[in-house]
């Protein structure tokens, strides 16, 4: 049996459908024909292409470690979103089972950690084209939901004040409001869904790249879950972008949202306007305002592109580390050779084997030793065992001064 169809929450209320006909979500797309099409073509094929670049142009060693910090970026603008800052130290702090003893603190920890878990799975294919269809919509609200502290799984009813309990994967069984947009009755939800479903699966890769804008504002109407919505969406929009542009989960379009977050959700709420007028599409809501929304998803996807190339570029990295390396090295902090040892790193594509320590930095055996733990407990190298190659590691820690502007400094929040 689909999830869907077992959608009872734990209060037993029975969803009520009011028969809204699923024509009130079009237009689900900007038409191939529409007036408002040319420029939304003409960005998806330079999104496509700056992508494709700043994919090839990273070294392959380098790109596990700059995705798994990524994550945690992402992770930490998204959530800002929703009003929960945790910085991304802390949520490193959390992936090693080293949480607050505040609870508020904690609570945010886990639920940090419960994102990057989901991000983590989408990234290493768990959506693999799939990703537009309800079960996947509904799994990855169970698989997140389920990781959350039991604070965190409580909303108020707006209209009687009583909390109620959001149970992961269960879509909604009453009535949302959203700011002025009342979404559809509980129990046409699946209905809209499965149109949903229906229109996104059936998309090639150029029209899913126009096309992620346009999912991402018609689920958040549709206001499927009673809780985690926005989460979703925005891991829905990461999922359709891997898959389209092959990101490989080296950018994220989250924090150029996070840092037009007022455009961002001014937007949104715009697009739940209906149809202006005869030159307005021809669905229930405004194609216009869904192309405004579209534009501006779509440049700040290249604007985070962009920002990224700019960190990764050799040279500036090299020389941001290797500036770093000799700073540590006079506050005693790092041996001697250290920067030597970075600097051979990154010539590499970002790993080099052991064996050839002490070869680079033309020392003994023990000293290379010594140099390596230095910079392993420093979190600037990191390594799966004691054989293994070492790799550049890009931890949150370092990142303010390896990657300036990924995120803000532990003392801005």
């Amino acid at each position: 049996m689909s999830l869907i169809k077992q959608d009872i929450l734990e209060d037993g209320l029975a969803p009520e459908d009011r028969g809204e006909s699923v024509a009130l979500l079009e237009p689900l797309s900007i038409a191939i024909d529409s007036h408002f099409r040319e420029p939304l073509n003409d960005l998806a094929v330079e999104l496509a292409a700056k992508a494709a670049g700043f994919r090839q142009g990273l070294p392959p060693k380098l790109v596990p470690a700059l995705a798994s910090l990524v994550r945690g970026m992402n992770c930490y603008y998204s959530n800002l979103i929703e009003g929960h800052d945790t910085h991304p130290v802390d949520i490193e702090r959390a992936l090693k089972n080293d949480y607050s003893s505040n609870l508020r603190k904690r609570n945010l920890q886990l639920e940090a950690r419960a994102h990057i878990t989901i991000q983590e799975w989408i990234d290493n294919g768990g959506l693999a084209g799939r990703a537009t269809k309800i079960d996947s919509l509904l799994e990855i609200h169970l698989k997140f939901c389920q990781l959350l502290p039991d604070d965190l799984l409580w909303v108020e009813d707006a209209k009687n004040g009583k909390r109620v309990r959001v149970v992961p994967g269960k879509l909604r069984n009453r009535d949302v409001q959203v700011g002025q947009h009342l979404a559809v009755s509980p129990g046409a939800v699946p209905r809209f869904l499965e149109k949903f479903e229906q229109t996104y699966t059936q998309l090639g890769r150029a029209e899913m790249i126009i096309g992620t804008a346009a999912a991402h504002h018609r689920l958040l109407w549709i206001h499927p879950f009673l809780d985690g919505n926005g989460r979703v969406a925005r891991l829905l929009s990461h999922a359709m972008l891997l898959q389209s542009l092959n990101s490989r989960g080296i950018w994220s379009i989250a924090r150029g949202l996070a840092r037009n977050e007022q455009q961002y959700k001014t937007l949104l709420a715009n697009c739940d306007q209906p149809r202006l007028n005869d030159l307005d599409g021809r669905g229930n809501l405004s194609e216009k305002t869904l192309a405004q929304f579209t534009l501006f998803f779509l440049n700040i996807s290249l604007d985070q592109i962009s920002f990224m190339e700019c960190l990764m570029q050799p040279e500036r990295l090299k020389g941001r580390i290797l500036t770093w390396a000799a700073e540590q090295i006079s506050l005693g902090n790092l041996p001697a050779k250290s920067g030597r040892l970075l600097e051979a790193v990154i010539y590499r594509g970002g790993e080099l084997p052991r064996s050839e320590t002490a070869k680079v930095l033309d020392v003994g055996i023990r000293q290379a030793r010594r140099i390596v733990a230095a910079l392993i407990n420093e979190k600037a190298l990191i390594s799966e065992s004691s054989r293994a190659p070492l790799q550049l590691n890009f931890s949150a820690r370092l990142a303010g001064l390896w990657l300036p502007g990924l995120f803000p400094e532990q003392d801005e929040v």
